[in-house]
């Protein structure tokens, strides 16, 4: 097949990883990155567009494409400015949103957070439920939402109060189990593997939780 992907978020933990597996996957011919920095990663699949997120609008005509990846996220540590955090967590999935409704792209996969909710009195969860309920709202055929929990695995910079916080979610992982498995430590290689399967699928279903996220990457495994 020669498809067509879109990443957004492609220097990041999870966006890197999914980089890696695309450049892999035969399905695709081409994987536009959309980004403010290089992934310094060579690859004849690779078309590289280093541009401002923020206005994402701007390139249109080169916004094309089968399917859209977003892994766009930043951290209240990382971006300490509300409006800025607002502006990335929020404003850029819904700009990549409103370009494939345009562009006619049918397959949009994003990744939220575990309790995202719009009527939030957090800051934090109000934005990712803001941004899921405007990107529902433009009736994208296929959108997908994941809402991972915390996020294992080593990013480039130092958040130390991410990884305190992973320490002591790795211990009381054992004790989440049935509703509470939503709650585990889930690898961004679940997520990744989560997101390739959903793109070449047309499952009725829009958000999944962190639980089902892996049920999804460990699917088919055996057989």
């Amino acid at each position: 097949m020669n498809k067509i992907a879109i990443v957004l978020g492609a220097t990041g933990l999870t966006g890197s990883i999914l980089l890696e597996k695309l450049i892999e996957d035969t399905s695709y011919e081409k994987i536009k990155l959309f980004s403010r920095n290089s992934v310094h990663k060579s690859s004849t699949k690779i078309e590289e567009h280093l541009i401002d997120l923020f206005k994402l609008e701007a390139y249109k005509e080169l916004f094309t494409g089968d399917a859209l990846f977003c892994c766009i996220g930043t951290t209240a540590s990382k971006t300490k400015d509300k409006e800025v955090y607002k502006a990335i967590d929020y404003g850029i999935p819904v700009s990549a949103a409103k370009l494939a409704i345009q562009n006619n792209i049918k397959t949009f996969v994003v990744v939220s957070s575990m309790g995202a909710n719009a009527s939030s009195s957090f800051f934090y969860n109000k934005t990712k439920g803001e941004m899921e309920c405007d990107v529902l709202k433009q009736n994208i055929k296929n959108t997908y939402i994941l809402r991972p929990s915390i996020i294992g695995g080593n990013r480039d910079e130092l958040r130390v109060g991410e990884r305190i916080g992973k320490g002591i979610m790795s211990l009381l992982s054992p004790f989440f189990l049935g509703p509470l498995k939503k709650y585990k430590i889930i690898s961004p290689e679940n997520i990744v593997s989560c997101m390739q399967k959903l793109a070449e699928s047309e499952v009725y279903q829009t958000i999944f939780s962190s639980d089902k996220i892996v049920k999804i990457a460990n699917s088919n495994k055996n057989k």
